[in-house]
């Protein structure tokens, strides 16, 4: 991706303590940003209420949203992936709610290979 001049972020509704501790603990090696209250992923259609006969679940894990995210919400971001031109045209979204369904990353690099050939569908 970088030698096609591209870069990987992440985005979280973690906050940003949550966020660095998860990126540190994966080793990762791109940003993870904090989308805190879920704003970005809000202007994307993305965002999703957990039921509230899952929170206490969640809680039961570890996964206690309102810890993690900084609110009482219990919101969480739909996954997806999105190349995004540097005027801010999206060139490929892949969105899924089933969260294991993710997309190749063959199809990211197809992408930006015919965004920097200037082959890209732009309509």
């Amino acid at each position: 991706m970088q030698a096609l001049g591209a870069s990987l972020v992440a985005i979280s509704p973690q906050l940003p303590d949550r966020s660095l501790s998860t990126a540190e603990k994966d080793e990762l090696k791109f940003d993870v940003l904090s989308d805190v209250g879920n704003k970005v992923a809000r202007q994307f259609g993305l965002v999703f209420a957990l039921a509230d006969i899952l929170r206490p679940l969640y809680k039961q894990i570890g996964a206690d949203l309102t810890v993690y995210n900084g609110d009482e919400s219990w919101e969480l971001p739909i996954p997806g992936s999105f190349v995004i031109a540097r005027d801010g045209a999206i060139r490929l979204a892949f969105v899924d709610a089933d969260y294991t369904h993710r997309l190749e990353p063959a199809a990211i690099i197809d992408c930006l290979r015919a965004e920097s050939e200037g082959t890209a569908h732009h309509g």
